[in-house]
């Protein structure tokens, strides 16, 4: 790619040909996987040619601990077969797994640039899942990211932390939502697993794991009903453990976005996410967001004027009880005014103007 070419990469009329990898892609169901597809998408709506490398190009295993989690086997010569036959003017390697481990030893071994982002918090989630120290998580993941020449993430707030851990070349990128699928207008449409529940109905959506701490809100003690939507390797043990809560499994499409618009407020218990798109996909819905004052919620929720939360979409708390009855006096139109400040295209534009061109730093 020539110099001017490179430079003009984000505003330029040219096509580039960008280069994802991933560990995380489809059948996955989660927000990585989300932020991934619906970047392309708005990539290719731009006019370049895009390209996402994941497991579904390899043979794969099933993840221990998380067999819905396939990881490619010994990928690295396919993987650069795949790499060298796309010609990519941009390669971005998107997680820490087996992929990205090839991809990110192809561009060192051959004196090429790139981007990664820091999507999920392995280090919080090897320790829940082993005991692992954190600095030893943390050591592996500055290791990784530091090889390239941007590492992008979520949050203004995630930028600050992770830069007080010693990462370098943090560049932010913000996440947006899919407003015509997630709709107030729903709340109004039958259905016929939720519309049964005695209201108030406080809602998590989201994948059923361990480091999502779902049980917090589980234990709450909270008028009207509990509803959880989702799937996961914690799902069958958390509808024995409560079987007072309605879980629905995994929903997509309609569905999915009906559920979000039907509770009175969503719940959201992690302390580990780096984001959090159900947290936009709730509000765009209508509904208000009950969170603990940490990454994802503290930006999401923050209102442009000085990082207040911004009036009527939500309470945050480290009394979740408190936060989530709060929420119930929430706005919903607020709540949709807010999550249309949020734009895929935007995310899409920012994405591309932190890529670099794979010849030059």
């Amino acid at each position: 790619m020539s110099e001017s070419r490179a430079r003009l990469l984000a505003v330029g009329p040219w096509a580039a040909r960008i280069l994802i990898v991933s560990d995380a892609w489809h059948p996955q169901v989660n927000g990585v996987v989300r932020t991934l597809q619906t970047t392309a998408d708005e990539l290719r709506a731009m006019g370049h040619t895009v390209e996402v490398l994941g497991p579904d190009r390899f043979r794969t295993v099933a993840m221990p601990t998380y067999p819905d989690i396939r990881l490619s086997l010994f990928p690295r010569r396919k993987l650069a077969r795949l790499i060298e036959a796309f010609m990519p003017d941009a390669l971005h390697i998107a997680t820490e797994g087996p992929l990205g481990l090839s991809a990110r030893a192809w561009a060192i071994k051959r004196g090429c640039a790139f981007t990664t982002a820091f999507h999920t918090r392995f280090a919080e989630y090897l320790h829940a899942r082993t005991g692992a120290p954190l600095p030893w998580g943390y050591a592996g993941l500055r290791w990784f990211h530091d090889a390239g020449q941007g590492m992008m993430v979520a949050t203004q707030s995630l930028r600050e932390e992770l830069a007080g851990r010693g990462f370098r070349r943090i560049r932010t990128w913000s996440r947006g939502v899919d407003l015509a699928q997630f709709r107030p207008g729903l709340r109004d449409q039958p259905d016929a697993e939720l519309d049964d529940l005695p209201r108030p109905l406080f809602l998590y959506v989201g994948r059923i794991a361990v480091e999502k701490n779902i049980r917090a809100f589980l234990d709450l003690d909270l008028p009207g009903s509990k509803a959880v939507v989702g799937g996961g390797p914690q799902l069958a043990e958390l509808r024995a453990d409560y079987p007072g809560v309605r879980f629905t499994g995994a929903r997509q499409g309609e569905a999915l976005a009906r559920a979000y618009a039907k509770g009175d407020v969503f719940v959201f218990p992690s302390r580990t996410d780096t984001f959090g798109l159900v947290l936009l996909e709730a509000l765009a819905s209508g509904t208000p967001v009950a969170a603990y004052p940490v990454t994802g919620p503290v930006d999401v929720l923050a209102a442009a004027d000085g990082g207040a939360v911004a009036p009527g979409v939500g309470a945050m708390a480290e009394d979740l009880r408190a936060a989530a009855l709060a929420a119930l006096s929430g706005d919903r139109q607020a709540c949709r005014v807010h999550a249309e400040r949020f734009s895929w295209r935007a995310c899409a534009e920012t994405f591309l103007s932190h890529l670099v061109p794979l010849g030059g730093h």
